[in-house]
This record gives structure tokens, sequence and C-alpha cells, in this order.
């Protein structure tokens, strides 16, 4: 517990420190701290703190880019430079802390200025709260329903919350009667760790995990609304330096040879020695970056694919080819040092913080498209296919009718696979995933083809627990 309180505040420091170099010109730097440590405590109490700093991040990010937007729009580029935290002044009666602070900024301005300025705060106030990250118990951001409300509770791998909190998402199942609260987890904690009594239905981004899940609560149902392939985000420079080593294949949708890269990593080449790079000539191992295998199915992905080319291209069976194995894809884990245990935290760190400590990192293919559909994706950045790749298939468990109601709706209803797609995952309607990445000319892979099979469910624990004494 230590340990893990020890890590929430290290990586609340890290996302202060970016907000700052965010929002900086906006805002003072006591102003987002104070920010950081109010939306930390809508937090407290929540059992599982793996994912706390990114949900707080996200939480502030959208805050901050909401009401810096309305007070330069409204008030003037000035207003939002100068913004100080406040406290409420006798005469604000009782507005909310944003409009307070642009009314006392805006005093100078004819009354009928600044009744304008308030008018519009309201409306922009209430939208931003509604955009918030939504707490298990808050009210939801919907139309009215054209059917009782039906609250189902799950829990789910955090590159789905995006999905679950949109408020499209949101007003689609309530046009439907259901209301989903949702908690975030690595796909290994909600199949090993997690209490899901508490729960209607499981959503891990694997079937492994999945079966894991049902055997442990006897239950056979399930739904694949959704997959993505796994992937590697990187920068053009780094891809065009792999190149010359013989480890990506460019291309309209380029690939990542994995025996190459193995090889590399076996040899602990760093990335000062390879030849001709004066792009990243850095005194540090190649390697992708991961999440925690102990708790992240992407993780989990990487390894199966590492350890299927480190077995000759055969999928790992028998505990002779596991202990085979073993030292090398060990090595693509221990080397990189601390890991998250969310998808979402080496990603947002390549979005963030750039090629300098992110080169490469390990993700699923919705989460590139869902930020490209975003605009986040800059033009130095690029995707690549590893060779081969496993398709994740995320797997809905039920655990009574509510949790299958929801299941069923995910997996036939098109306007719910048509805003699935908006988020980057692929569902069965394959037309509506191209429409959206042709849209957003986002270069991906039509069809999948170099595509392996994941080993059984006992096989991969036994490599995971074999990497986890690794870490020993």
């Amino acid at each position: 517990m230590v340990v893990d309180t020890v890590r929430e505040e290290q990586a609340l420091r890290q996302v202060t420190e970016r907000l700052v170099e965010n929002f900086g010109g906006t805002y003072s730097a006591e102003y987002i701290e104070g920010a950081v440590a109010a939306a930390r405590r809508r937090f407290a109490g929540h059992p599982v703190r793996t994912f706390i700093p990114i949900l707080v991040e996200r939480y502030v990010r959208r805050q901050l880019a909401a009401t810096g937007e309305v007070a330069e729009a409204v008030v003037g580029p000035e207003a939002g430079r100068t913004r100080q935290p406040k406290h409420q002044a006798a005469g604000d009666g009782g507005l909310p802390e944003t409009i307070q602070e642009t009314w006392s900024a805006s005093r100078r301005f004819a009354p009928a200025a600044v009744a304008a300025v308030i008018a519009a705060l309201v409306v922009v106030t209430v939208v931003a709260l509604a955009l918030a990250v939504r707490q298990p118990g808050a009210a939801p951001n919907t139309a009215t329903p054209v059917a009782p409300i039906t609250v189902v509770r799950g829990v789910v791998g955090s590159e789905k919350m995006a999905f679950f909190q949109d408020a499209k998402v949101v007003d689609a199942l309530a046009r439907h009667g259901v209301k989903v609260e949702v908690e975030p987890a690595g796909s290994r904690q909600i199949a090993t760790s997690i209490d899901l009594e508490k729960y209607d239905f499981a959503f891990p981004s694997s079937e492994q995990a999945a079966e894991r899940i049902q055997r442990q609560r006897n239950v056979t149902a399930k739904y694949i609304p959704f997959s993505s392939p796994m992937v590697i985000a990187t920068f053009t420079p780094i891809a065009e330096l792999l190149a010359k080593a013989g480890v990506v294949h460019q291309g309209a949708v380029s690939t990542f040879d994995m025996g190459p890269y193995l090889r590399m990593v076996g040899n602990n080449t760093r990335w000062d020695q390879l030849d001709d790079n004066t792009t990243y000539p850095v005194r540090k191992n190649v390697l992708i970056s991961t999440t925690d295998p102990r708790s992240s199915n992407s993780a989990a992905m990487y390894l199966a694919i590492a350890g299927y080319v480190a077995n000759n291209n055969t999928i790992v069976q028998g505990s002779d080819a596991e202990q085979n194995i073993l030292p090398t894809v060990a090595r693509l884990f221990v080397g990189q040092g601390y890991t998250q245990s969310s998808s979402e935290g080496p990603f947002d760190a390549y979005l963030a913080t750039g090629i300098g400590p992110t080169p490469m990192v390990w993700i699923y293919e919705s989460q590139y498209v869902d930020a490209s559909v975003r605009g986040q994706i800059k033009p130095d950045m690029t995707m690549l296919y590893p060779s081969p790749t496993i398709l994740s298939r995320h797997t809905l468990v039920p655990f009574g009718e509510s949790g299958d109601r929801l299941g069923r709706l995910l997996s036939t209803d098109p306007g719910l696979q048509r805003l699935a797609a908006e988020h980057g995952f692929r569902t069965g309607a394959a037309d509506q995933f191209a429409e959206v990445t042709a849209a957003h000319n986002i270069p991906v892979a039509k069809d999948v083809l170099d595509v392996i099979t994941t080993p059984t469910y006992d096989t991969l624990e036994r490599l995971l627990d074999g990497v986890t004494k690794s870490y020993n």
C-alpha cells in the first residue's frame, strides 16, 4: 500500500508538470496545482487506485481547456492569463468559481456586457461539467429517455472508459432505458483480484481474461462487441531509423518485424549503436514501452506475440517451450524499469512528451484511431503494425439480465457500433470503421492478416508468472 501511494504521488506530480507545461500560459502553476488536488479529492475512498492519476489528468485537462477557451472567447485573451484561484467574495452571490473569476476580471465592462458574459459562461460551464469525468452515482448527461432507466454497473479495461463517458454514448444507451456506471481496472486485475460481486458485468480486453472470469462465476454467456489489433505508436524519424536496421518495412501501412527486433533486444542493442543514427542517438536499449504484464492485458498480448516469435513462430505449448523462451521474453519487460498498469498511461505520455522518453509505445489500434479523431496526433507521429500481431477481442461477461442486455445492445445496435468506431474500435460493422478512418485520413490496415492465436489461458498465465518472478 505504501508503494502504491508513492507511485500515485509521483504520477500526480508528473500530471501537474504536464498540465503546467500545457496551460501555463493561461493559468498560474498554483491554480493548476489546486485544480489537481481538488480533482484527486473526487476519487477519495476508491479502492482501485491504479487509474486515479489518469482520471485526474483527464478531468482537469478538460476543465482547464473548456474554461480557458470561454475566457478568451468571451472576455478577451488577457483575462485567461490572469486567472488565479479566489475565495468567494461576499457580493458574488454564490456563483460558481469559474463565473466569479470572469466577473472579477470584467467589472470594468458596462452592466449589459457583464450580463452577457455571465449568461454565456453559465451555458458553457454547464456543458463543461456535463463532459467531466463521471463518477458512480453522478447524474447522467442524457436526453429524456423513452423507457424507465436501469442502472448497469460494470468494471472495464481503461481503454474503454472514454467510450462509456462519451455523452453521445450515454444518450444512446438512455434511449434504450440503460444507464451504465463503470470503473476502470487492468484486465488481469479484473480477472484475478477485483471483487466482482457488486457489478452487473465485467468487460476485460481479452478472451483469456474473460475465460477466467467465466470459470470463477460459472457463467457461459459472453459478448465480443469490439476488437482491436495491437500496434506500435512511434515517430516517423524512429520508423525511418529502424527501416535502415531491417526492423520496419515502410509502406502505406508500415509494419514492424518482431524477429529482428527480438534479436536486437537479445544483443542489448542501444539506440546510439544503430548505423547512421543522428535522429535519436541516446544511450539506452532499443525497447518498446509497454504496461505492466502483471496487471495489463496489452502487455500480456505483447508477451504472447514475443513468445510465438521466440518459439520459432509457433504457439507456445508445454513446459519445455515455456522455459526455453522465458529468458528472452522477460528481458522485454524487466529492461524497461517501472511500467504503468494501464494502457492509457504510456500512450498519454507518448502524446504529451514526445520522442524523448517514449520513442515506441505498445498500444491498441483503437487508442491511436481515437486520438486521431480527436486531433491529438501530431504530423511526425505514426503507427506500425507488428508482424505478427494479435487481435485483442474485448469480451463482455454478464452476471445477470441487465449485463446481458448491455452486451446485446453493444453487439447489435447500429448507433452504438458507429460510436464505437469513432472511438477506434472495430465492430461487426466493418464499413463503419472504414468510414471513420477514411474521413480522418488515418492509415490503417483494411484487413489485418498477419494475426496469430494466443496460447491457452493456462499457458499465458504461467508465462506471466515467470516474467513476474524475473522482476524479483
